[in-house]
């Protein structure tokens, strides 16, 4: 486990819409805007290799992109460059964040002033959901990938533990960008999965997930 104290006060983020990091996943991104390949060669020289990912909104009357409150941070584990200068990195989550305030400053990049308190369980041990019954649960994901004409390695999934696969699912699952907030703010997997299993009967349905969630 990583003490807070060895968390940066202080951390570039990614506002990516629909774009989902958790705690203990990896996240493949390609980067290759000006203003995201400059973050990235900053970051590569801190010690920490941080990176915030969170959604953006659009306020109602306003053009600026807002942030939600609540993000993750993700460790840059691996990155390559493409001949033309671009990237291909993975984060891997540590740990969600709260964001304070956004820094003024003159990087091309927004960065935000966070805190990390009330996610101590983010960096500890992998979490268990003791109330899982995965048969249930795969039987009615059967129907959920029939549905969006999705396909996967099932046998991957029947093996998988509880959290990789709540988590990850979570985050390749084809939800609006409002429900993947909903499911970072999960406090636990056990609420994480109440959540995912809440958006995939709702869209069996052919109900808009996002009004479920409000």
């Amino acid at each position: 486990m990583r003490p807070v104290t060895d968390l940066p006060d202080t951390i570039p983020v990614f506002p990516l819409p629909g774009a989902l990091l958790l705690p203990r996943a990896r996240l493949p991104l390609h980067i290759f805007e000006p203003r995201y390949l400059a973050m990235l060669d900053d970051t590569l020289k801190t010690q920490h290799r941080l990176i915030g990912m969170v959604q953006p909104y659009q306020a109602p009357g306003s053009k600026e992109s807002k942030l939600h409150h609540i993000g993750c941070a993700g460790r840059l584990t691996a990155f390559s460059e493409t001949e033309d200068g671009r990237y291909m990195v993975t984060l891997s989550g540590m740990s969600r964040f709260r964001i304070q305030q956004e820094v003024a400053g003159f990087t091309p990049y927004r960065r935000c002033d966070v805190t990390w308190d009330g996610f101590d369980r983010d960096m500890g041990p992998v979490e268990h959901d003791r109330d899982f019954d995965k048969k249930a649960f795969l039987d009615l994901l059967g129907r959920y990938f029939e549905d969006q004409q999705l396909s996967t390695d099932w046998e991957s999934l029947k093996e998988a533990e509880d959290e990789l696969l709540i988590n990850s699912l979570s985050m390749l699952c084809p939800f609006d960008p409002e429900d993947k907030q909903a499911l970072l703010e999960a406090p636990s997997l056990e609420t994480r999965r109440e959540t995912l299993v809440t958006l995939i009967e709702y869209a069996l349905r052919g109900g808009s997930a996002e009004e479920v969630m409000q």
